[in-house]
């Protein structure tokens, strides 16, 4: 058989066999690169400058910077917790943009430094991550408030000077006896003021970032409470967690599990699962076999070169020799009367072949049932005297 001809048979994909079974995955791909960029890029524009004092934008908060500054109040942004953490005094109120991002050090470290620092510390909008470390005494409620103002109903002064406003987000409880709780939504509030257990400083929990918003700040009693919250002191720290920072890559003695957030393994979990039900799914019988004429005429000799030739890839020899020796004796036992069930069964084959042949059982035991040859001659060996046994029976 020619080339042409082996090439054409060949089982082996094509380039376009696999363009062909895999543009739909590629394509699905695509798409779903296309569009996850487009959200990035629409995310990134709408949350460009957020809680930002120098920021102009909607969601940022140079409006109350401003307005902080006219009244004699500086604003200083920082973006590392070294900064932060410095600046804390009984005179500087210390705002976190986004409590949540960072670290279980990094809260630790903020915790420390605020608790005794006699000034004040305001949290935006912190959820769990966060406040088991620089708020024990608030937990929050995974309920979120669907209101969005609200009024104060509490005794805080500059909740009531202020009236209702935009507060409404996450919800809170508490157990200090001496908190405000102010805000309320269906029974939980949205701002609280936690005294310290040691000094005149407190922390301010805020369950929205709204009030400081530039677009929302002359809406309801927001500008109000902004301005009393942050002016208490003299100096505003507004802290801008940032992944730059040294302190969010120092993980002191975690480990690189520690790191990984829980949503990452449930979601590795959940991919495991699906890979494993994926594999079951491909595995899995479609049914019975089903013998199919081959579109082309193989003659035999060519199949048999071919099985030859992944035995000699493999080195096996063993069960080359075997499948000889099988094929021998099966075309024997019909020739000396022995059933086709028996003609693996030395205690049967060998006495009656011995009858028609020189040598005895002895001698046929080993050409028979031997052991595998030791290397290719001994194989082609094997060959040629299994060949002149059967020559031998048939002329007999």
């Amino acid at each position: 058989m020619t080339e042409a001809a082996l090439a054409s048979t060949s089982s082996s994909p094509t380039t376009r066999q696999l363009w062909t079974r895999t543009r739909g995955v590629v394509l699905a791909l695509v798409l779903l690169l296309a569009a996850a960029v487009a959200i990035a890029a629409v995310r990134s524009d709408a949350r460009h400058g957020r809680l930002d004092p120098r920021s102009a934008d909607p969601s940022g908060s140079r409006a109350v910077a401003r307005l902080l500054a006219d009244r004699g109040v500086s604003t200083r942004p920082v973006t590392t917790l070294g900064e932060a953490t410095s600046a804390a005094g009984p005179d500087t109120t210390l705002l976190i943009a986004s409590p949540d991002l960072l670290t279980k050090r990094q809260q630790s470290l903020l915790r420390t430094a605020t608790e005794r620092s006699g000034g004040r510390t305001v949290l935006i909008a912190p959820g769990p991550p966060s406040l088991g470390t620089l708020v024990p005494e608030v937990t929050a409620d995974p309920a979120v408030g669907f209101d969005s103002t609200l009024s104060p109903r509490c005794g805080l002064p500059a909740a009531r000077r202020a009236g209702s406003a935009d507060t409404g987000g996450i919800r809170y409880s508490t157990t200090d006896p001496n908190a405000d709780t102010c805000y309320p939504s269906d029974g939980l509030p949205t701002l609280l003021r936690v005294p310290a257990r040691s000094g005149s400083g407190d922390t301010v929990v805020l369950g929205a970032p709204d009030i400081f918003f530039n677009d929302r700040l002359d809406e309801q009693g927001n500008a109000s409470l902004a301005l009393q919250l942050l002016g208490s002191r003299a100096h505003l720290v507004w802290y801008l967690p940032s992944l730059s920072d040294d302190s969010a890559t120092d993980a002191g003695d975690q480990s690189f599990f520690d790191l990984l957030p829980s949503g990452w393994l449930w979601g590795t979990l959940q991919l495991f699962i699906a890979a494993a039900v994926a594999a079951l799914w491909r595995a899995r019988r479609m049914g019975p076999l089903v013998p199919e004429r081959l579109p082309v005429a193989i003659r035999a000799s060519e199949t048999a070169e071919g099985r030859a030739r992944l035995y000699r890839k493999a080195s096996a020899r063993d069960r080359a020799a075997a499948a000889l020796r099988s094929a021998t004796r099966t075309r024997l036992a019909p020739l000396i009367g022995v059933p086709p069930v028996q003609a693996h069964a030395p205690e049967t084959l060998l006495p009656a072949l011995a009858a028609h042949v020189d040598g005895g059982s002895q001698a046929l035991l080993p050409l028979l049932f031997g052991p595998p040859p030791h290397d290719d001659a001994a194989l082609v060996s094997l060959a040629d005297q299994l060949d002149a046994l059967e020559r031998e029976v048939r002329i007999s």
